[in-house]
């Protein structure tokens, strides 16, 4: 069973990413008062739906060589959706999946964009 599908790699995801690599506010954010980013160092993976934290945490310590210390998971199930169209009312469901959101220990990083 392949427990990693794939990096989650969106906007949100990303943010928190880069707030573990610098934790650096600009001077605006500073002249307005903002506190600084705090570098929760966590990366998203979309997983098997089967899979548990335990097999997640191997998985990602045996293929990145980190240390993971915490993996917390999302179930989304394929919610109903239905519009209607020229063709008349349609229905169907969105895809099943389930996120990991995994937290490693200082010092140790991700690098998804490395063998680009």
């Amino acid at each position: 069973m392949n427990i990693i599908v794939k990096p989650l790699i969106s906007e949100k995801m990303t943010r928190i990413s880069e707030a573990a690599a610098s934790p650096v506010l600009s001077r605006i954010q500073r002249d307005k008062g903002k506190p600084e980013p705090v570098a929760h160092n966590r990366y998203g993976f979309i997983v098997d739906k089967r899979a548990n934290k335990i097999e997640i945490k191997n998985a990602v310590e045996k293929f990145y060589n980190v240390k993971v210390i915490d993996v917390n998971t999302m179930n989304y199930s394929g919610k109903l959706k239905s519009r209607y169209t020229k063709a008349g009312f349609l229905t169907g469901r969105t895809n099943a999946f389930k996120k990991a959101i995994v937290t490693l220990a200082e010092g140790n990083t991700i690098d998804f964009y490395a063998g680009i």
